[in-house]
């Protein structure tokens, strides 16, 4: 490969040629598509042998070869270097570019780079937001000497290469996650003799998040009812939901004392998702809906509307969130409920505003709720507390009423 002039172009010319990297062109590819692209042209701008992205997992640990072009084996044999470890993982530590100017006589990690007959290596971290994404490293067969110019070079293309890793492993999560979501949450709550249900859910306009609801028949004939919010947001959230919501059915199998069922669950995460926590409201209603047991793990109360009365909040103890203290114990409150009595579950994306308190906006809700027909009752309350701007968070909402 001809070696490059010092003097290759202004700093100007190459933020040109980065613009030309970000194009909108290119917003309908997947991830490892669109970085195959920035990833050529940065080659073919630097005139170099190799270009390589190393993505950071999800545990800050190690760099995964997502994709190269002129070492495809990297990618193809599936790479992964330690961070703090060899070239790659030096420039990731250190998140500065770094320079090798003898590849077979230097430290690292991946014998493929000595075996591709590599010469020298240029790296420089992939930043965005100030949080490290990756690794953007290029190599020569040929000794070569890179300049100052190539090196801010490499450097600004890494850092436009890590904001649009970020928006489209962002858009990609965000898409697994709402699908995720819909694939566990019942398209409907099932057909009960002598009980209406309502139901709906809306994922956030802002973020994805771990809500979900679930309602079953269990093995007694009695009907389980469980509201969650798993902290945090994304994929990740998601995934913990779906694990929890398998996780407290199998639960549910064995005891249908809420709160024992409940503290099956803490132990649980606690050991095997030990970094997750999430609010949880588990009822179960004897057929009929003539008798509620439920427990709350941190979890808004739900709220009843009998016949004649207004709504208002359930008295009941709210225990520790999953995921704090497994030895912590669990309560569970029973209630009667008479004919046509409604029982309203939720999460807090429905209450919950920036600007205002969570008290006021279950007060909004129990304003809302009347012990009526669960289809127009979940109508009003959306009318009501929702209105015409989409919720920044997950809401979920389910109406269970004991036919009159």
């Amino acid at each position: 490969m001809e070696q490059p002039a010092d003097d290759l172009e202004s700093l100007a010319r190459r933020l040109e040629n980065i613009q030309a990297i970000t194009d909108e062109a290119f917003a309908g590819m997947g991830v490892e598509e669109h970085l195959d692209v920035l990833v050529g042209r940065v080659r073919e701008i630097l005139a170099v042998d190799t270009a390589v992205v190393l993505l950071l997992d999800r545990q800050g640990r190690f760099l995964e070869a997502t994709v190269a072009q002129g070492i495809e084996e990297e990618v193809i044999q599936g790479v992964h270097v330690p961070v703090g470890q060899g070239f790659a993982g030096r420039v990731a530590a250190e998140r500065r570019p770094v320079y090798i100017p003898d590849v077979p006589h230097a430290n690292v990690f991946n014998p493929l780079l000595v075996q591709r007959g590599l010469q020298s290596l240029l790296g420089v971290p992939l930043l965005g937001g100030g949080r490290l994404v990756g690794v953007l490293h290029v190599g020569t067969l040929t000794p070569r000497r890179f300049t100052a110019e190539e090196t801010e070079f490499l450097r600004l293309a890494a850092a436009r290469i890590a904001l649009a890793v970020q928006s489209l492993i962002s858009r990609s999560e965000r898409a697994g996650a709402l699908e995720l979501q819909h694939s566990l949450i019942p398209s409907g709550p099932p057909e009960i003799p002598g009980v209406e249900t309502a139901a709906r859910y809306r994922p956030g306009k802002e973020i994805v998040g771990g809500d979900w609801y679930d309602v079953f028949v269990l093995p007694t004939g009695e009907i389980g009812v469980v509201m969650g919010d798993v902290a945090g947001h994304g994929l990740g959230a998601a995934v913990v939901m779906g694990r929890m919501r398998s996780a407290l059915r199998a639960y549910a199998l064995e005891t249908t004392d809420p709160g024992e069922v409940l503290g099956r669950l803490d132990r649980k995460m606690l050991h095997f998702e030990p970094d997750a926590t999430a609010t949880v409201l588990y009822a179960v209603c004897e057929p009929g809906l003539d008798r509620v047991r439920v427990s709350s793990a941190g979890h808004p109360p739900p709220v009843l509307a009998v016949p004649g009365r207004p709504a208002e909040p359930v008295d009941m103890k709210h225990d520790l969130l999953i995921g704090l203290d497994g030895t912590a114990p669990r309560t569970t409150t029973s209630l009667d409920l008479p004919p046509g009595a409604l029982l309203g579950f939720y999460t807090d994306g429905l209450v919950e505003r920036r600007d205002d308190s969570v008290d006021n906006g279950i007060a909004r809700l129990c304003d809302a709720v009347h012990a009526g027909p669960p289809e127009q009752v979940a109508a009003a309350v959306m009318a009501a507390l929702i209105g015409r701007e989409p919720a920044a968070d997950d809401v979920a909402l389910l109406l269970l009423r004991r036919m009159p």
